[in-house]
């Protein structure tokens, strides 16, 4: 007789998740907390309380992370669980808040089952992730895995023109540099997809096998300025007419390179902008996105290319690389346990990407790293409209719970 398997409660977890909601909920129900902001501070004085509630030792590192741990019968390198409770303004309720929930879920579904681990388990808040108040995303998470410089992060600046540093002072998480994560049996982050696919096709559970890589570069079309209604026409230097040949040319050569490849132009800037005045100059950003680092090269390649396009309408073409990063690979043995967690529930499940940047891309780098999907209707995130179902969140937290009784097992 098979052994009935252990679930968390799935009422209490719709519960913690609206709770959560509260510190910074909008009008249209979304949520607006940015970092280290009041509503931030809020919230993680909560997750504190929740985390000491259950027996578990909260520390904070210098770049105000949260680690709240169960200890184990083992001293071993803790199973960490967790994400990210900072938001966009007017972002949605799910993003990011359901990985840290789902720690909580996990150890108090441990707890209230007398169930004491053998490896400690470690539930992480990590800073500023968004980047939506103080650029660079995933910042604290960078400055862990070594990509970002803690003392030039510490010096950006909001639009009000307060500094990272002063404003993790003034909420009261400001910790020591030794309570930073440095080794880890396992990280896993339960995510909404924040895409379409496992919705369309009907699919509970995505295994997010990399987080692509990618290249965005800005392209500079400079042309001349004349009267618009005294210069014939084959007689300009247009920068906007070069840039939509150009444009077209990049759909073209692209949009036929692979399936997977995407790629998006999401800033254009028209000189000098008059009605009456042809455009003497055009920038705008061109990013792309795909798994596989050759592809990724190719783009490459052709976009450096473009400062030799023949239907230039006369003008000259600039590109500049702004930055670009690799694939990262998520460690195979979790993602297959993940897997398999999902196959004995009987969800519905597939291997998958994610294309958009997450804190595990930057802890995988020191960490065996495994991230889950669960559904995003209509594909919607980063707006108020954003929604998961509360049944597809439950199954994504009995995945994550399941995977954890495994590595504890072994």
């Amino acid at each position: 007789m098979q052994k009935q398997k252990l679930l968390i409660n799935g009422e209490r977890l719709q519960k913690e998740l609206e709770r959560f909601a509260d510190f910074g909920r909008t009008e249209n129900n979304g949520v607006t907390r940015l970092s280290l902001s009041e509503e931030d501070r809020r919230v993680r004085d909560y997750f504190r309380t929740c985390c000491e509630e259950l027996g578990m030792t909260v520390k904070v590192d210098d770049m105000g992370c949260m680690y709240a741990t169960l200890e184990g019968t083992e001293n071993k390198p803790p199973i960490l669980i967790g994400s990210h409770l900072d938001s966009v303004k007017k972002g949605g309720r799910f993003d990011g808040v359901l990985g840290v929930v789902t720690g909580l879920e996990v150890v108090r579904t441990l707890v209230e089952n007398n169930i004491k681990p053998r490896i400690p388990i470690t539930i992480v808040n990590f800073t500023n992730e968004e980047g939506a108040r103080f650029e660079p995303s995933m910042m604290a998470s960078g400055v862990l895995s070594g990509k970002f410089d803690k003392s030039v992060m510490l010096k950006k600046k909001d639009a009000d023109g307060i500094t990272f540093e002063e404003a993790l002072k003034s909420i009261g998480y400001e910790g020591e540099v030794s309570n930073r994560l440095k080794d880890a049996t396992a990280f896993l982050e339960l995510h909404i997809e924040q895409g379409p696919i496992l919705e369309k096709e009907s699919l509970t559970i995505g295994v997010v096998e990399c987080v692509v890589g990618m290249a965005c570069y800005e392209i500079e079309v400079t042309g001349e300025s004349d009267h618009a209604g005294t210069t014939p026409m084959d007689m300009r230097k247009d920068a906007l007419f070069a840039t939509n040949n150009l444009i077209n040319e990049i759909r073209s050569r692209l949009g036929s390179l692979d399936p997977d490849l995407v790629f998006t132009i999401g800033r254009v800037n028209v000189y000098p902008s008059i009605h009456t005045v042809i455009p003497n100059k055009v920038v705008f950003t061109l990013e792309a996105r795909h798994k596989d680092m050759e592809i990724v090269g190719t783009v490459k390649d052709f976009i450096q290319g473009l400062v030799n396009f023949k239907d230039n309408e006369g003008c000259e073409i600039k590109t500049t690389k702004l930055w670009d990063r690799d694939t990262v690979w998520f460690a195979p043995e979790i993602c297959s346990q993940l897997e398999q967690s999902a196959n004995s529930f009987g969800y519905s499940n597939k291997r998958m990407v994610s294309g958009a940047g997450h804190d595990a891309q930057f802890i995988a780098n020191y960490v065996p790293t495994a991230m889950l999907f669960v559904p995003s209707i209509n594909g919607k995130s980063h707006c108020e409209e954003e929604l998961t179902s509360w049944e597809d969140c439950e199954k994504g937290v009995n995945v994550i719970l399941d995977t954890v009784l495994a590595l504890l097992s072994k």
